[in-house]
């Protein structure tokens, strides 16, 4: 099956690194295609450093600087910062109100979030509790509160109607059956990890690009990333200049003759 770009993304995370962990190239691949890119950070990163003496207000502006210059190597220039507390984040409806507000506002076609039922990673992780939470706020926001009217009525208020996204994709899933090629942006996927200076170094490269050659091994790809993809809506859009709208499970049609 031919996966097609979404017209508009939005990628909801816990802290500023996470989607470069998780699914810069395929960003990358997709801003290339013309794809719009927008970004929502959940938490302001201030629990990003152990220092007895850190100055936190510093060290957010610091993650959100970096999460900006990050973006941008990936050909996105609209991030957005929630400022929730980091390290205690929390479902609740009041993080779903914001996250369903931004989907209105934005009306994205595609929605990616972190997988709220990842617990652990194998024998070595510890998923963290901020990514579940995150992830569980991300996905009521998507379905039910997006598209409902009566959920967040307070949100009509705003001119916000309400508004379903075609497809939802998670990254670092369980049942990731979704595999994409990233081999011609693996560079541009560890530039902006390197990005993160205040939570990462040189180190950390060849850990990820292990991960995505295992990740791509499979489908005989050099690297690659896996999502758990879940269909909301059909597309029923002419999104391939045919005349003929594709679904799910239909191959690319051939062009007129």
């Amino acid at each position: 099956m031919t996966i097609l770009p979404p017209k508009h993304l939005l990628v909801i995370a816990a802290h500023p690194d996470d989607i470069e962990f998780g699914a810069a190239g395929t960003i990358a691949l997709w801003t290339a295609a013309g794809a719009k890119v927008t970004f929502c950070m959940v938490t302001n990163g201030a629990a990003g450093s152990n220092k007895p003496d850190a100055d936190l207000n510093a060290l957010i502006r610091q993650r959100q600087e970096e999460q900006c210059a990050a973006a941008e190597i990936l050909g996105v220039q609209d991030v957005r910062f929630l400022g929730y507390q980091d390290g205690i984040l929390q479902p609740t409806l009041e993080l779903r109100r914001d996250l369903t507000r931004i989907i209105r506002e934005l009306r994205p076609d595609r929605v990616m979030i972190q997988d709220p039922t990842l617990f652990f990673a194998g024998n070595y992780y510890i998923n963290h509790p901020d990514h579940r939470a995150a992830g569980e706020a991300a996905a009521y926001a998507v379905f039910p509160s997006a598209g409902t009217r009566p959920i967040f009525p307070e949100l009509l208020g705003e001119g916000l109607e309400p508004f379903d996204p075609l497809q939802m994709w998670l990254m670092f899933a369980n049942n990731a059956a979704t595999v994409i090629d990233i081999t011609p942006h693996i560079d541009q996927k560890i530039q902006s990890l390197l990005c993160h200076k205040s939570q990462l170094g040189e180190d950390v490269v060849d850990m990820v690009k292990s991960w995505d050659r295992e990740a791509g091994k499979a489908q005989g790809y050099a690297y690659a990333e896996t999502f758990n993809v879940i269909v909301l809506k059909e597309e029923n859009e002419d999104r391939n200049g045919t005349g003929v709208s594709l679904k799910p499970d239909q191959p690319e049609p051939e062009p007129p003759k």
